[in-house]
């Protein structure tokens, strides 16, 4: 029933698509955004480049942050976008992946809904096949670490950096990884074994190759010391960490003092040096030796701490500093006394290390604290030939560093290059048909959008995809119907080769978690943009009345 609105009340007018032609629409734009990252999955596929408004150019294959870059103004697509940045949150790796499942997913359900099948019996089928391959992989194709060996976190690493720009080094960067995500291991409060990745900070510097990255065991930050008569070591370190300005105090704004005798001038002058004196002196006094400040010191406030001896370091970005308040145990301080001048800072609010050093690397001064008293840390140091080639190849250990940590904590992998999704393929298709309901439908196509990735992985190698997905398919339905499933289970793609190998043994190895989190986060990405039925765009209301 339409209501008509009063002559003189505001009046809603919007443009309305229902039915098939929204979802048409939404597939379209979905597919496209699907399209833009496919070329780049796999070790062999393609990088992107994107050039922003302002000219500043990005070169990559990550498509977390492809899609970022691109300003998507569909909102089907957009659900895309929000959809990669959760997998990359979650397990840090997989995003192309799945945006490519999704974008499969919704296009299968398409097809059924133009074949009179109702949403809501697909919603239902594809949920039971989401379910269904969720226990598949944790029962039988998830492998317990334990049983591969200390040599399974760098196959996770070498296998999440084979589609970067550091593959080809991908022995020499797996190494560093591994041994970075163990150098940060912490145990929480209940007695769990935690790798936070926060904990490791990359530098990047460049000039040289990039077999001249190291890993540094501290927390480095690319700083100098505020002045050179300050020592480049101080051993035992107490770390003042600071969130405020020590330089001569000034009055607020609007505040207006009123002098009737010029002598007085030259007191309030003094009392400005005095007040910045007593706070350098209340840091002193509490033992601090090392001053970290995300803002300024100035002339004066250096001249005490190059007198006390102590390192003091200024324009200290602030994740790093609460970074290293965390690590050291300090509290970052923003405010030193109040008006009426009682203390708040003393030694409880100083954090502890073992040494802090200033050393050199190429041209630029870089401050390493070692041995930090609550949390250790450590310091990936990249080299490279420009800025585009260090940002990616940092968006590329970050995926490697998630995915070893993934693998510490769930302690379990499956095998890659295709092999996962293959093995679900012939499950769901052998499971829709103990069905006798019309979920059997829906979950057959399930089975059929999960060989988008073998196949998508194959054309991107230049391989016969269909030869290639072919051969897999027959060595997982042979897997399945023997008793030892799980050691034909582990076949996937060589493709380098264009072969199907046994991965396991390949060292091509994911986190389960991956799998698990990818195929739950497109199934229901795919829902929700299935479920619309109707788009309506509203324009901005115009006030009806009289002129």
């Amino acid at each position: 029933m339409a209501i008509a609105a009063p002559a003189g009340r505001l009046q809603i007018a919007g443009e309305r698509q229902s039915g098939q032609d929204v979802r048409t629409q939404n597939v379209t734009a979905v597919s496209a955004i699907a399209n833009i990252v496919k070329t780049s999955l796999g070790p062999v596929g393609l990088d992107k480049m994107l050039v922003d408004d302002i000219g500043d150019v990005t070169v990559t294959n990550d498509g977390a942050t492809i899609l970022k870059l691109l300003e998507v103004q569909h909102p089907a697509a957009k659900i895309l976008v929000e959809l990669a940045e959760l997998q990359d949150a979650e397990v840090g790796d997989g995003t192309t992946s799945v945006v490519i499942l999704a974008a499969e997913l919704l296009k299968r359900a398409n097809d059924l809904v133009r074949a009179k099948i109702h949403p809501t019996s697909i919603i239902a089928g594809y949920r039971l096949a989401m379910r269904e391959a969720v226990k598949f992989i944790e029962e039988l194709m998830a492998i317990k670490t334990s049983q591969l060996g200390p040599e399974t976190l760098l196959a996770a690493a070498k296998t999440s950096m084979g589609s970067k720009i550091v593959g080809a080094e991908g022995d020499f960067f797996g190494k560093m990884v591994v041994e970075a995500i163990q150098a940060v291991q912490t145990t929480d409060q209940n007695g769990k074994v935690r790798y936070p990745v926060r904990s490791i900070n990359i530098l990047k510097a460049s000039g040289q190759s990039a077999l001249q990255s190291q890993l540094i065991k501290g927390y480095a930050i690319n700083c100098a010391r505020a002045a050179q008569g300050m020592p480049t070591r101080v051993s035992p370190a107490r770390i003042a960490c600071l969130d405020m300005n020590l330089q001569k105090a000034r009055l607020q704004m609007g505040v207006q003092v009123l002098v009737t005798d010029p002598k007085e001038l030259e007191a309030i002058r003094q009392r400005e040096f005095d007040i910045t004196k007593e706070r350098i002196a209340k840091i002193l006094d509490a033992g601090a030796n090392v001053v970290l400040t995300t803002k300024g010191i100035d002339d004066s406030s250096l001249k005490y701490f190059v007198e006390a001896g102590v390192l003091a370091v200024r324009r200290v970005p602030k994740d790093d500093l609460k970074r290293i308040a965390k690590a050291t145990g300090a509290t970052v301080v923003g405010v030193l006394a109040d008006m009426e001048g009682d203390e708040s800072f003393d030694a409880s609010s100083l954090g502890e290390a073992e040494e802090v050093t200033e050393t050199r690397v190429a041209d630029d001064a870089m401050v390493m604290i070692s041995g930090a008293k609550t949390s250790r840390a450590a310091t990936l140091l990249l080299r490279g030939a420009n800025d585009m080639h260090l940002d990616e190849m940092d968006r590329s250990l970050h995926d490697a560093l998630c995915v070893v940590k993934r693998v510490l904590e769930s302690g379990s992998v499956v095998p890659g290059g295709g092999a996962v999704e293959a093995g679900l393929s012939v499950y769901l298709e052998n499971f829709a048909t103990s069905l006798g309901s019309r979920e059997q439908l829906a979950i057959a196509e399930f089975a059929d959008a999960l060989l988008v990735i073998p196949k998508t992985l194959a054309v991107n190698a230049a391989k016969d995809a269909t030869e290639l997905v072919a051969k897999l398919r027959a060595f997982h339905h042979t897997a399945q119907a023997s008793p030892d499933k799980r050691a034909l289970g582990q076949v996937g793609l060589d493709l380098i080769n264009g072969e199907v190998v046994n991965n396991v043994e390949a060292g091509v190895l994911e986190p389960a978690l991956s799998k698990t989190k990818m195929i739950q986060f497109a199934t229901e990405a795919a829902l929700t943009i299935l479920r619309i039925d109707d788009l309506i765009k509203l324009d901005a209301p115009e006030e009806q009345g009289e002129e």
